[in-house]
């Protein structure tokens, strides 16, 4: 049986993905450097929304099967991950 955790998970990467294919369809229509690029920045800053909705519902998850330490360890990861994607 899957968790309804994880199902929510898949939702949100099809999802996420979804949008991706409709922005690239999008970007054929109105076939301008300028459009795709309004585009891709409007994808950039919901991207990490739909990331950090999946490693939540992803730890909270975990939380019952993992020590605190090993969970210290996974959200310094997932904080070093948008510390390395910063300018």
């Amino acid at each position: 049986m899957v968790s309804s955790l994880l199902l929510a998970i898949v939702f949100l990467r099809i999802l996420s993905g979804s949008i991706e294919i409709l922005a690239a369809f999008i970007i054929y229509r109105y076939n301008s450097l300028e459009h795709a690029l309004k585009i891709n920045a409007l994808l950039a800053s919901i991207g990490p929304l739909f990331f950090l909705g999946a490693m939540y519902l992803g730890l909270t998850g975990l939380t019952q099967k993992m020590n605190y330490h090993k969970m210290i360890f996974v959200y310094l990861g997932a904080a070093l991950i948008f510390w390395g994607l910063r300018q």
